[in-house]
């Protein structure tokens, strides 16, 4: 019995509704301005893919083949590519802002760490969408189970970093703190990180029998 499933899988549930939330919670802290709306377009397109993976996670710690014609494993691997790119463009936004001289008070140091732990982020998320993708169709491939859990260890410990990134704003770039967004940007990455270690827990505890999935699935 694969103890750590039933907790990975409510962690990551709640991580769906946390997206979730942020969307709405970026568009009311910018006013509906265009760029709260891309903020907010972010955050829910996250939901939407991490909501499709953790479907495709369950199936897969049941042992479950996925077939390719899946409609949940077409979703995601349709959508998730378009997040990593909406990711980047922003990432590549800010870098050229701070590149022209807009962020000239902040820290340098500060700014790198940003800029290379975000950027990570955004690589170790997209591993992940695309790992899961590939491995639900081939569970028994023990090569990209192995791969998948290293992604999620390296993707929890860059959602801690820009957690901590995200509470303590950088002096010269970010807006002054304000203790309701810490709160909501400190509780998301907490969810975060615990639900990606619970999910590499279950997937090295999950079996790895493999016999096609055609009914429903488990959750």
């Amino acid at each position: 019995m694969n103890r750590w499933r039933v907790p990975a899988l409510a962690a990551l549930w709640a991580q769906v509704v946390s997206l979730g939330a942020v969307s709405a919670y970026a568009l009311w802290k910018g006013n509906f301005t265009g760029s709260a709306a891309l903020s907010a377009t972010e955050a829910l397109l996250a939901a939407l893919v991490m909501a499709w993976w953790t479907h495709l996670f369950a199936r897969l710690t049941m042992a479950h083949t996925v077939l390719p014609t899946d409609g949940v494993l077409r979703a995601l691997r349709l959508v998730f590519p378009w997040l990593t790119a909406l990711r980047a463009a922003l990432w590549l936004m800010t870098l050229l802002m701070i590149l022209s001289g807009a962020a000239a008070e902040a820290n340098p140091v500060a700014l790198t760490a940003l800029m290379t732990v975000w950027g990570g982020a955004i690589v170790a998320s997209n591993a992940v969408y695309g790992t899961l993708a590939r491995l639900v169709s081939q569970p028994a491939d023990l090569l990209q189970r192995q791969q998948l859990l290293d992604w999620l260890n390296l993707a929890a410990a860059l959602s801690l970093g820009m957690g901590v990134l995200n509470v303590i704003p950088i002096t010269g770039f970010s807006s002054p703190p304000v203790l309701h967004t810490q709160v909501v940007y400190g509780l998301v990455a907490a969810i975060d990180v615990l639900a990606t270690l619970l999910a590499q827990q279950a997937l090295r505890a999950a079996p790895v029998a493999t016999p096609p999935d055609q009914g429903p699935a488990p959750w």
